[in-house]
């Protein structure tokens, strides 16, 4: 198999030739694991109220305030927030607080829900200054199971669906175009239109916004994007090209799309192809310069050596190539898989933290393809709780890839388990890195904000492996610990660290949460 830097080589020149990893993909035999698909190990969600998400929320000065407050729980709920500052305001039926706050500051609230058989409350934070994203995001990306074989509908549809799905009650809230929507340079400053399957940008955004959703968009600083569409630059003002060019325009138009995106309400950018810095700071400050708060997402395959620069300029940057539905990535060349992508993410474990954060590409579960058909993921159910343990130990965005309109009861506990998804949401922000190891068993801490510690004890074998936790000391940890099985919300009620074992599946999981009594 060749190098991952002759990988790319093989990469760009099926580009040139007008062939797609995608398209190499959906030729790859997929055997369907959906009938082998497991009862889910996530409770079901009460139907007494439960405040989800995040406990803090980042946002500029005299930016546009959106934040719909996730809550699961029977319908009607009613909403009300003690504290909440000048500036903003709370629709009570739906929970969705918005407004500006022109200055910097910090505002303590506590958010309440209450239906019918009880109420809610948590305590949030509000910090209005330099960074947004100070929890990573979650949402969902167009490109992995529909490719570019995308449209209003289907987006708009995928909106709907992380509603009815509940999905939006447990925190996911972007819903991003992918590439796909690019049509024409006609619009306010030369910048992009959508093209004839996005025939009206501004109503698509506000239908999303009026769901209590926010949405994101995709771009790169080339001339052309990866799907052949066209991208942010060109060699003339008025941004026509008379080929696919695959390399950075004399003219970046980055200034007159962020406007445009603004001026649409676009919440997201992600921005593609091999990015250099200056290209990179270039759009940041467009962003920032357009008066509306835009996540700025990085792809693919950063530098190490650029990391603060990523840091600084932009919120998420991924850290690898695209990942695939596949545990690792064999003997084909496009594919890198989960484990080896997620088990490889160290050396970035010191640039983490709140409002930038390292992206290890988005989640393969459910029924994926790169468009227009899709498969059932080809992880097993193992594989994908490992997948979702990892990503949140890592402090990673969590953007689904997957049709949310063909969810199955599997996927959806996968991404419905609040006290998992609280992981990556902690508000320290801080990535978990490997602490230890037992032969094939390997162990990752993550300190949480409250003093606990999220602990990941993964099988890298595709043998059943057991393991104690009588070795604790070694990995920083000292005293006695209350513990929580995550997966299933359960307390671990006669935990010995001296004698407790687990057993754990071929390539899977047991994720906890310590918490020090003495």
């Amino acid at each position: 198999m060749p190098p991952k830097s002759a990988r790319r080589l093989i990469i760009c020149a099926l580009c040139l030739l007008g062939l797609s990893l995608s398209q190499l993909a959906a030729e790859t035999p997929v055997a369907s694991t959906s009938a082998a698909l497991p009862a889910s190990l996530t409770p079901p969600a009460p139907p007494t109220p439960r405040i989800n998400g995040p406990a803090v929320f980042g946002v500029r000065p005299g930016s546009p305030f959106l934040y719909n407050i996730p809550a699961s729980g029977d319908r009607p709920m009613s909403f009300t927030a003690e504290g909440l500052p000048d500036g903003l305001q709370l629709d009570s039926a739906n929970g969705r607080i918005t407004g500006v706050l022109k200055q910097k500051g910090e505002f303590s609230l506590t958010l309440h829900a209450a239906n019918r058989l009880g109420a809610a409350d948590k305590k949030f934070r509000i910090v209005v200054g330099d960074r947004i994203a100070l929890t990573p995001p979650l949402g969902w990306s167009s490109w992995n199971c529909f490719g570019d074989h995308i449209d209003q509908e289907k987006i708009l549809g995928t909106a709907r669906a992380m509603v009815s799905s509940g999905l939006s009650q447990h925190g996911f809230t972007y819903v991003n175009m992918d590439d796909g929507w690019q049509g024409k340079r006609t619009g306010p400053g030369h910048s992009l239109q959508g093209n004839e399957k996005f025939p009206d940008m501004a109503g698509l955004v506000k239908s999303i916004h009026d769901l209590g959703l926010k949405t994101g968009t995709y771009s790169t600083p080339w001339e052309t994007s990866y799907a052949k569409y066209p991208g942010g630059s060109a060699d003339t003002e008025t941004g026509e090209w008379k080929k696919i060019g695959m390399k950075m325009g004399k003219v970046s138009f980055a200034e007159a799309d962020a406007r445009q995106w603004a001026a649409w309400g676009i919440d997201y950018l992600k921005y593609d192809w091999s990015l250099d810095v200056p290209h990179i700071e270039t759009m940041s400050n467009a962003l920032h310069a357009s008066g509306r708060d835009i996540v700025y997402s990085l792809s693919n395959s950063g530098k190490i050596k650029d990391v603060a620069d990523y840091a600084r300029l932009a919120e998420s940057w991924r850290t690898t190539g695209d990942i695939y539905d596949v545990w690792s990535d064999g003997d084909r060349d496009w594919h890198f898989g989960v484990s080896e992508i997620g088990f490889s993410q160290e050396k970035w474990a010191p640039y983490a933290g709140p409002g930038h954060w390292n992206d290890p590409d988005m989640l393969v579960i459910g029924q994926v393809g790169w468009g227009p058909k899709t498969h059932p993921s080809r992880l097993t159910p193992d594989q994908q709780y490992s997948h979702i343990s990892l990503w949140c130990l890592l402090s990673a965005p969590l953007i689904i890839g997957c049709d949310l309109t063909q969810l199955d009861a599997f996927t959806l506990g996968l991404l419905t388990n609040d006290e998992v998804l609280a992981i990556d949401q902690d508000e320290l922000g801080q990535q978990a890195v490997r602490v230890g190891s037992n032969g094939a068993v390997d162990f990752y801490l993550k300190p949480l904000a409250d003093g606990s510690f999220a602990l990941g004890i993964f099988n890298r074998s595709e043998q059943p492996a057991s393991t104690g936790l009588n070795k604790i000391g070694a990995m920083g940890l000292s005293g006695k610990f209350k513990v929580r099985d995550l997966w299933r919300q359960q307390d671990i009620g006669d935990f010995d660290q001296k004698k407790t074992s687990f057993t754990l599946p071929p390539c899977g999981v047991v994720l906890l949460r310590l918490l020090k009594t003495r």
